[in-house]
């Protein structure tokens, strides 16, 4: 190892010991260039001058694992692979899970752009309302700042070229200076910090695309990764890799769908090979070093920590190795007992009737997770495994039974059950809670366009009633106008009814004034000096009702003919004035006018 490979290793010890981030499984080429890019852009010459800058500085780490990380990806990258995963993979990925899940993994997802190409493609082919409610899309990477991005779903209008329009005008919405995924679509694709050497796999997947990732990591490291993509994918799961990957060593996993664009189906099956026991036999005959290999092995499986017991075909317990007999509270008494009568037949599993089934069929019987209790409050999980002894010659000689204490593994998956149902509680909390958010903010605008309404109805009320006002103020004018008209005319009347009075005061004659019905309107000084009746008495009496020294029975008739419209008429009549002395009255009888019902009667008289 030269002094420079020293001190990059020196370097990347440090890193994973202050930040958690081990580059040790990188190619080491393209590892120490992309750090001696980074040592370039910040003008360091060695590897112990940056690892001062990185002591100096926290935040240089996020540069460095900028360039080294890359994060470089796009919408629909490598268009006719996608081409051809759009129209013949996830049709069958969709008919394969048939109304199950569609779950999707997206390992190393840099800012997001193929797992929001991913959740495209699947609304297109399913449909918006079938993808919201089946499709789950994990979107996993090891650098915060490019999940951050992806959680936002926001992208510039370059970062957009890539996206046909149709698809930017369904799925995107603008957002300030940029489009923003949309919200009921992005709730579907998850995004978290997942380590591919590390951290355990997302498992039961349809669809896995880990597209140049696998470039990153060295020839060891990519074999490890492979397994755990296979184990991640269900049978005939579909694999898509980038451009720059090939497969070269997984023949056995994975089988090619189109090689040119990197995508590949999981052979189903575990590949892992077993051979057949070695049958039990007598040990008499055999050479000093077969009983030496023999005893080699009868120790190996008396102190295997896995439990085990071995039962031949006639039912006898041949063999209890020690962890049996420590768990299951047996000696090396109970060896060639027949197993019915030990508790360990039917308690924690009925023993007989799986070693029965695995001899007839001839296969390895499992029942997973049997409970075992240790107490009151205390269980135990097991799993039985029991595997036919098959001898040479192809006859069934026994069984061996083999109990594997899965105690904390299905503690942890029942943990992981109870944080998932805690989750997609707590995520139907959110949803509905987002959705009441939603409601109020509609009703909020709702709210907010009913107030723009009455402030719009006030504001024309408001114009109304100015113009009402000013309609108030014209007629006020008009008002004033009419007053002062009447003021005029009460005025001219006045003078006129004052020039009536002087002229009735100074006739010498006595002048009364009859309407329509014969009552009095106009009573002279003259009258009053005659009759000795004052007008206040007898104005708005009939005149044929006055108690008068004037025989008024004989102006009845004359008084009649005035009022059919008759000539003048003239009369003398024979009266008694006020102070009873004899007089002749002349009586003129005259009609009002031809327009206003009434009589004028002109009174003269003179004494006898």
């Amino acid at each position: 190892m030269t002094e420079t490979d020293k001190e990059l290793t020196e370097l990347l010890e440090f890193i994973r010991d202050l930040r958690g981030f081990d580059f040790s499984t990188y190619k080491p080429s393209t590892l120490g260039r992309r750090i001696r890019k980074r040592m370039q852009d910040v003008d360091k010459t060695s590897f112990a001058d940056y690892r001062d800058l990185l002591e100096a500085d926290a935040d240089e780490f996020t540069q460095l694992f900028n360039t080294v990380l890359i994060n470089v990806t796009s919408f629909f990258r490598d268009l006719d692979a996608w081409d051809y995963l759009r129209a013949d993979v996830v049709p069958s990925v969709l008919e394969a899970a048939g109304p199950d899940e569609v779950r999707v993994w997206s390992a190393g997802c840099s800012s997001g752009e193929e797992a929001y190409s991913l959740a495209m493609t699947f609304a297109e082919a399913m449909g918006v309302e079938a993808f919201s409610e089946r499709v789950k899309i994990y979107a996993t990477d090891i650098d915060d700042n490019a999940l951050a991005t992806a959680r936002r779903g926001v992208f510039s209008a370059r970062s957009m070229e890539a996206v046909p329009e149709p698809l930017q005008q369904k799925y995107f919405e603008p957002n300030g200076h940029g489009m923003a995924f949309r919200p009921d679509l992005r709730r579907r694709v998850i995004f978290g910090r997942l380590d591919l050497i590390s951290d355990a796999p997302i498992s039961r997947l349809h669809l896995l695309a880990c597209r140049n990732t696998l470039m990153y990591f060295n020839a060891e490291a990519q074999n490890q990764l492979m397994r755990r993509l296979h184990f991640a994918l269900r049978d005939s799961g579909v694999l898509f890799l980038g451009k720059a990957e090939m497969l070269m060593t997984n023949g056995s996993r994975f089988v090619p769908m189109n090689m040119p664009y990197r995508i590949f189906r999981c052979r189903p099956g575990s590949h892992v090979m077993t051979g057949p026991l070695t049958p039990l036999e007598v040990t008499r005959g055999l050479s000093s070093e077969a009983l030496r290999s023999r005893q080699l092995r009868d120790l190996t499986l008396e102190t295997d920590p896995t439990a085990r017991l071995v039962v031949d075909v006639s039912g006898s317990t041949v063999l209890i190795n020690s962890q049996a007999r420590v768990m299951f509270g047996l000696t090396e008494r109970d060896e060639g007992r027949p197993l019915r009568d030990l508790e360990v037949s039917y308690r924690p599993a009925e023993l007989r009737s799986l070693i029965e089934q695995a001899q007839s069929e001839r296969r390895v019987v499992r029942k997973n997770a049997v409970e075992r209790s240790l107490g009151p409050h205390e269980l135990q999980y097991l799993d039985v495994r029991v595997n036919p002894i098959v001898a040479p010659d192809g006859q069934v000689i026994g069984s061996a039974v083999t109990f594997v204490d899965a105690t904390a593994f299905v503690r942890l998956q029942q943990e992981v059950k109870t944080s998932r149902e805690e989750l997609e509680t707590a995520y139907e909390e959110l949803q509905s809670t987002n959705e009441e958010l939603e409601t109020t903010n509609e009703e909020l605008q709702s709210t907010n366009e009913e107030l723009e309404t009455t402030n719009e109805e006030l504001q024309s009320t408001n114009e109304e009633l100015e113009t009402t006002n000013e309609e108030l103020q014209s007629t006020n004018e008009e008002l004033e106008t009419m007053n002062e008209e009447l003021r005029i005319r009460s005025t001219e009347l006045d003078e006129v009814n004052s020039y009536l009075g002087g002229v009735l005061s100074n006739v010498p004659v006595g002048v009364v004034v009859l309407d329509g019905d014969l009552r009095v309107r106009t009573w002279n000084l003259v009258c009053e000096e005659l009759w000795g009746v004052r007008s206040d008495e007898v104005l708005g009496e009939s005149f044929f009702s006055l108690d008068l020294g004037l025989p008024t029975g004989a102006l009845r008739h004359p008084v009649r003919a005035c009022l059919d419209g008759s000539a003048r008429e003239r009369i003398e009549l024979e009266a008694v004035n006020r102070r009873g002395q004899p007089i002749t009255c002349e009586v003129t009888c005259s009609p009002l006018s031809d327009r206003t019902s009434g009589v004028i009667l002109l009174l003269a008289a003179r004494s006898r």
